[in-house]
């Protein structure tokens, strides 16, 4: 919207949250999304999102087998202090811009005007492929997980790669379906699944810890590291490189996991008292998450009964031969269809957040603006729903030829994600003047920039770390295509930006942009140039 549009008139009396469509108003948008959401609700996406079963139940053979236990418990309190770092300073710029576009607004708020536009163009396009990986990876776990439980009462069932697909298919089309019809399903649907997510699983944790016949010690759940990354008879990586590089593979588990957070930001248009309720929905996410996560490691870990017979479980799913030798086939059943659920209403909740990120981006023109369409009657962007959905079974495809496809999927939206969460801290960092006069009620102040620092470099290490090999020898289906997919996405980024995205892409307006650097209200007439002539 044009900042010289009429404005329908309001009645500020009668609508509490005008003060957070005046602010939207001052990034030059109008409120198209139905803003109903409360701090619960927007706290609720992103704890969803993260959803620790979903990232442990999905990626526990792979932590197993990279790393075993002393890795994966280890690791998962490393990760979760440095990914809090990141969450804490995101928050902070979220505090300050709170839109739909997340990070690739900031990007542009936040740099310099000569590079305003790169940056958003950069940092949208990494946002957009971590993204869609994050829900296929999401949903496409649990397309492998149903023909996983049927295989306990049915031992002669062989899911191939084609039912697979076929049941990936029918579970985006039943979250596109759901997000096409607005967001009053949606809250509902959040409110339950935080129940599920909360309560559901504190159950099954609290099942497994009295049902299991004997625990293991501290030493196995903190000491017992493994090596499982050779194949077919060769030694594993910590023969031919070390057990340290073992062990930054593994923690891939954990920050998979712990991601998808920035959905607090996407919703933020949608969530009153957003430049607060936003940014405390990024914190408590990943702190609660962190915690939550890690009870839930400890009660599977402990409660392995024997440790070869999980690794090599007859139904290829380690959590649920944990739940079958501590409460029978039919209670393992009962408790592994509710962690799916759970998995569910996280891929649900992937989706509603890349499609409001698709629909801001388009809105600025990063992609096409016929995604910039929000449906009348359910107040749902709906074009950019069903993009999310088309791109995400895409993105699954190569799994019908590859053996690690969807590690190298966790290792995409892992490395996507947190490249477009880096760059805006980055620029803030640099930056931090201007960013200084933007800031929100989310102030770390004296902090700001120590916790800035220690994020983005983070966040450069686990780039690096999760696009190497994890599984020797390297063959063309053992093969990390994580760093071909970064790289071919930078290139065609960069590229394209070079070739011709330069001459029509402004990214946010510029206007907008220099008013949050001076720190000045651009609704207020005259206030820009009233600033810049006093500089």
């Amino acid at each position: 919207m044009a900042l010289n549009e009429p404005t329908v008139e309001r009645q500020p009396s009668k609508r509490h949250h005008d003060g957070d469509e005046d602010r939207l108003a001052q990034f030059g948008y109008k409120q198209e999304l139905k803003r109903d959401w409360g701090l619960a609700h927007n706290f609720g996406v992103s704890f969803s999102i993260i959803s620790v079963i979903t990232g442990i139940t999905t990626l526990f053979s792979y932590g197993l087998n990279t790393g075993g236990p002393a890795v994966m418990s280890v690791g998962w309190i490393l990760v979760s202090f440095f990914t809090l770092l990141v969450a804490i300073a995101m928050a902070e710029i979220v505090s300050a811009i709170p839109t739909s576009g997340g990070p690739y607004f900031w990007a542009a708020m936040l740099a310099p005007p000569r590079w305003s536009p790169f940056a958003a163009w950069l940092t949208g396009w990494y946002n957009l492929l971590g993204q869609v990986a994050v829900t296929t990876g999401i949903s496409f776990g649990l397309a492998n997980l149903i023909p996983t439980a049927i295989t306990v009462k049915n031992p002669d069932f062989t899911p191939t790669p084609r039912v697979t697909i076929g049941i990936y298919a029918a579970i985006l089309f039943s979250h596109a379906l759901v997000n096409t019809f607005g967001v009053r399903t949606l809250r509902v649907l959040n409110n339950i699944s935080i129940l599920l997510h909360s309560a559901g699983i504190t159950a099954i944790c609290i099942t497994v810890l009295a049902k299991a016949p004997s625990h293991q010690p501290a030493s196995f759940v903190f000491g017992h590291f493994r090596d499982g990354t050779g194949v077919d008879g060769v030694d594993g990586w910590g023969v031919r490189a070390s057990n340290v590089y073992v062990a930054v593979c593994g923690a891939l588990l954990s920050q998979y996991t712990l991601t998808g957070f920035d959905a607090s930001a996407h919703l933020s248009e949608e969530t009153k008292k957003a430049s607060w309720s936003a940014p405390v929905g990024v914190v408590s996410s990943v702190g609660f998450s962190a915690l939550f996560g890690f009870f839930v490691l400890m009660a599977f870990l402990f409660s392995v009964q024997d440790f070869d017979r999980v690794l090599d479980s007859q139904y290829g799913q380690p959590v649920l031969q944990i739940l079958v030798d501590v409460a029978g086939e039919d209670g393992a059943l009962g408790l592994f269809t509710l962690i799916m659920v759970c998995v569910w209403h996280c891929g649900l909740f992937s989706m509603t957040s890349n499609s409001r990120m698709m629909f801001a981006f388009a809105r600025d023109g990063g992609i096409h603006p016929f995604f910039h369409k929000v449906d009348a009657r359910f107040r749902s962007p709906t074009r950019a729903v069903w993009l999310s959905a088309t791109l995400s079974f895409i993105l699954a495809l190569p799994s019908l030829g590859s053996s690690v496809a969807f590690a190298a999927a966790t290792s995409i939206a892992t490395i996507g994600l947190y490249l477009s969460y880096g760059l805006p801290i980055l620029i803030g960092l640099i930056c931090h003047r201007s960013f200084t006069a933007m800031k929100g009620p989310f102030n770390l102040h004296a902090l700001s920039r120590p916790i800035a620092t220690a994020a983005c470099l983070w966040i450069g290490f686990i780039t690096v770390v999760f696009c190497l090999p994890t599984a020797n020898p390297v063959t063309s289906e053992t093969f990390n295509y994580t760093a071909v997919a970064v790289g071919v996405l930078s290139i065609l980024a960069v590229g394209s930006w070079v070739v011709w995205a330069h001459r029509w892409f402004t990214g946010p307006s510029a206007e907008v942009a220099e008013a949050l650097r001076l720190g000045v209200d651009l609704m207020e007439p005259g206030a820009l140039e009233g600033r810049e002539k006093n500089i």
